[in-house]
């Protein structure tokens, strides 16, 4: 992969700094990688399989959800990660479902807390979150129920 990063089961939040560079938080770690977070989460998507067009579609497919998607960057893990606001926006950042822990309102603002005690502040309201959470949450429900009944067809 060229981005140099693969998201993992570790990975936290995805939050740009700039157009070319991203920071990435893991559960014990802060890695910058040169590139921007849409491409980064574009290149995952590939890395793992599909497209992120694919994914996205995969999400409209479940749950019926058009914008500001949540996708499975990862199946077999559960790798689901949601966006802050619309993906076309440079300031969008990416956020593990499986890691949140809690979140809170603070101002405008919403303070996630990671499972690993980091803290977070993302420039949405906690409605927002709340409702990216919920939505990711569905995803990964519906995707597990249906992985169940073919199990249960075998």
């Amino acid at each position: 992969m060229n981005s140099g990063y693969t998201i993992n089961k570790k990975t936290l939040a995805i939050v740009p700094i700039s157009e070319k560079s991203t920071k990435i938080y893991e559960k014990d770690n802060i890695i910058i990688v040169p590139k921007n977070s849409q491409k980064l989460i574009e290149e995952n998507c590939e890395y793992y399989g599909s497209s992120y067009i694919g994914r996205k579609k995969g999400t409209v497919d479940l749950i019926g959800v058009t914008h500001k998607s949540p996708i499975v960057i990862e199946e077999t893990n559960g790798i689901i990660f949601f966006p802050t606001c619309s993906p076309r926006l440079k300031t969008c950042s990416w956020i593990s479902l499986n890691n949140v822990d809690k979140y809170t309102e603070d101002d405008k603002n919403t303070i996630i807390s990671f499972q690993n005690d980091l803290k977070i502040k993302f420039p949405v309201s906690n409605k927002i979150i709340n409702n990216q959470i919920l939505r990711a949450t569905r995803l990964e429900s519906v995707m597990y129920r249906r992985k169940r009944e073919l199990s249960e067809q075998k």
